[in-house]
């Protein structure tokens, strides 16, 4: 569920573009201005904007959002305006560029194999690079090998689950791991490479009911790093993605100083998507409202553009 709140009254978008013309013009940008009219729109509202501002002033709107803003407002208004797709690959390359593989495994094994697929097209078309060269170069081991399996195939995406395959991949998974000395890395990411999130939930359960605890516990006793750090993703995914992602959001935002690109990367993709169920996980974990925490992690423009995606707090 969004938690995009858009005007009741449809704007047209045209008025849209001459409030945000007139917030460019003269001595330094009107930037509550850009942030109220950005920051209310819905995917495809933002999409006509972008079309009117160009046919009426010939100019990229992203272009002069660039020259208008700065810093981390910049960075997080420039990937509100991107489509889902384009943001995953504009996130996932950065990511990549900066050496952040937590970023990076966070984008790929949190999303579903159709979302992969368009956004490997993108990548491709804009950094003329294919996604599997990039981690081949920045990526390696067993963490490399997942990732490399997890954007290649085609996983199914419905409901529907066999619960003797589920069953036996349970089994299957303690003898490579908890039941031997050492891992066998590679059954984990065959596994989870090529089972549906609904599947690898039932072999959660399965797994705790055969032996006494969690699939998440077994990964953190048998596997460390990255590795880890993805199988995890992967199944905290197929369990409860918003319960994911306040962790995700908690571990940004912890101790002495605030992860911004995290922070920034989170909110901006999953307003639209699971953002207020994203608010009840983070509710119930941390007896905190996630509005609260932004609020006393960010400042200025930068904290009511976040505050305005994310809306009130109940």
């Amino acid at each position: 569920m969004s938690t995009l709140s858009v005007p009741p009254t449809l704007v047209s978008p045209r008025d849209d573009v001459l409030h945000l013309h007139k917030a460019f013009k003269g001595f330094g940008c009107d930037t509550s201005a850009v942030i109220n009219i950005l920051a209310h729109r819905d995917a495809s509202q933002r999409t006509v904007i972008q079309h009117e501002y160009r046919a009426l002033y010939s100019e990229d709107i992203l272009n002069r959002l660039t020259k208008e803003l700065t810093g981390k407002l910049e960075n997080a208004v420039l990937l509100w305006m991107k489509d889902p797709a384009t943001r995953d690959a504009v996130a996932l390359r950065q990511a990549l560029l900066a050496n952040d593989l937590r970023g990076a495994t966070e984008v790929i094994c949190s999303r579903t194999p159709s979302q992969i697929l368009t956004f490997k097209q993108i990548y491709l078309s804009r950094f003329g690079s294919y996604l599997e060269h990039d981690l081949e170069k920045y990526a390696s081991g067993d963490h490399k090998k997942l990732l490399l399996a997890y954007v290649s195939i085609q996983r199914y995406e419905g409901f529907e689950v066999d619960r003797m395959i589920a069953e036996n991949d349970a089994k299957t998974l303690y003898r490579a791991g908890e039941k031997r000395l050492g891992t066998d890395e590679d059954i984990f990411i065959k596994i989870f490479s090529e089972r549906s999130r609904a599947h690898l939930a039932v072999v959660d359960s399965t797994y705790n009911g055969m032996y006494g605890h969690s699939l998440e516990k077994a990964i953190k006793k048998e596997t460390s790093g990255l590795f880890a750090y993805a199988l995890l993703t992967i199944v905290r995914c197929a369990e409860n993605p918003a319960k994911y992602f306040a962790k995700v959001l908690r571990k940004a935002m912890k101790g002495l100083g605030t992860d911004d690109t995290t922070l920034i990367r989170v909110i901006v993709t999953r307003v639209e998507i699971d953002m207020q169920y994203i608010k009840a996980e983070y509710q119930k974990k941390y007896k905190k409202s996630l509005v609260d925490a932004v609020h006393s992690e960010t400042s200025g423009n930068y904290r009511k553009f976040l505050l305005a995606l994310l809306g009130p707090k109940h």
